[in-house]
């Protein structure tokens, strides 16, 4: 199958728009498996709640692209998958004591990515004037930024 040519900022909107769906789906598939590889009850209860928040910005990311008139779909994230990658390969050659530490480091590395997907999508957003669009992505970019530093300092009282 081609690819397809990105030829003027709206195709290059709507495929960051899919991408970020990708991400975001990718990101909840990934939250339920570091959840479960965890042994820390807190650490697994701050997963299930991005888990929540991160179907809340599906349905923020779908809302996009209704108020935009695209058409929703997802494009390929290999950014996402190969996060997911890493963080399942550091789990299968860390030892148990290790999982907590690695799951909290993987995760934080996802939401950095996420936060710059979100902050490349609202600049052009913000552009042309599409307020009620901007302040969709500005509520998940938001919402990473807060899961990002519960992440940090999660990690930062687990390893001293």
């Amino acid at each position: 199958m081609p690819k397809q040519t990105l030829e003027s900022p709206q195709d290059l909107l709507h495929f960051q728009l899919r991408t970020a769906m990708t991400m975001e789906n990718d990101s909840l598939a990934a939250l339920q498996e570091l959840a479960g590889a965890v042994k820390s009850a807190e650490i697994r209860k701050l997963f299930k709640h991005h888990q929540d928040e991160t179907k809340e910005q599906i349905a923020n990311l779908q809302e996009a692209f209704r108020l935009l008139e695209f058409k929703e779909s997802t494009a390929p994230s290999p950014s996402t998958k190969g996060i997911s990658k890493q963080a399942e390969s550091l789990l299968e050659r860390s030892a148990p004591k290790l999982r907590d530490q690695v799951a909290l480091a993987s995760a934080l590395g996802n939401e950095h990515y996420e936060i710059s997907a979100y902050e490349g999508l609202i600049i052009p957003v913000a552009a042309m004037g599409a307020t009620d669009v901007e302040q969709l992505l500005r509520a998940n970019l938001e919402q990473e930024q807060h899961t990002s530093e519960e992440l940090r300092k999660t990690l930062q009282t687990l390893v001293g």
